[in-house]
């Protein structure tokens, strides 16, 4: 384990059930906000303590959800506001602002965000790594905030639901859970960055391609 998880899960320990509830909370929220921190291993280690019968699973489920729902629309507030912003003329997308911006491609983007953001944010709690770049992107595609919140609180209840009860069953061994995760994190970051070089690749060869036929 990471030195800082480490700390908070022996910091953690000491504690009477409500601060770690309250702890669950605040780092499924923070997690969401602050990346580098090990949101997911603290709530599979609240799931090795209910297994223990140190804390209601249910509860750990449920914290671990709200908080998490809350950290990303969060960074969904702060993306709407960085998009085009709660007020008229201070957003990026202000056609008397930022001329320099392709507005019409962004525009396009926002456009396929609303076909497929839902989709997205339904799978964000699975996609390591990007769960506050969807929140941000989502929030500049200023999709409607109620059905983000039902599918990001949809996602993030089936993923809590997961990894608390892998800690609930797998008892002591709760840090192998960890293992499994950070490989899964991996796989899923090069599907992603392969992803990303094909599209690349493929947007270089189109130009080429216009470029010879014009």
């Amino acid at each position: 384990m990471g030195d800082v998880l480490v700390n908070i899960v022996e910091w953690m320990s000491g504690l009477p059930p409500f601060l770690v509830y309250l702890t669950i909370f605040g780092v499924a929220y923070l997690e969401n906000v602050v990346p580098p921190i090990p949101g997911d291993m603290i709530v599979v280690f609240g799931g090795y303590m209910a297994g223990l019968g140190l804390l209601n699973p249910w509860l750990v489920i449920f914290l671990s959800t709200i908080g998490g729902s809350l950290g990303f629309l969060t960074m969904y507030g702060i993306g709407y506001k960085v998009g085009e912003g709660y007020k008229v003329g201070e957003g990026l997308t202000d056609p008397n602002k930022y001329q320099w911006l392709p507005k019409r491609k962004i525009e396009v983007v926002k456009g396929k965000l609303n076909t497929w953001g839902f989709r997205l944010i339904a799978a964000n709690r699975f996609l390591s790594g990007l769960r506050s770049v969807i929140s941000l992107t989502v929030g500049m595609a200023q999709l409607s905030w109620k059905r983000t919140l039902l599918w990001c609180s949809v996602s993030a209840l089936v993923w809590t639901t997961l990894i608390a009860g892998a800690g609930f069953f797998v008892g002591e061994n709760w840090e192998v859970v960890g293992e499994y995760l950070r490989g899964y994190g991996v796989g899923i970051t090069a599907v992603i960055v392969l992803f990303g070089a094909y599209q690349a690749i493929k947007y270089v060869l189109n130009l080429k391609k216009k470029a010879k036929g014009d």
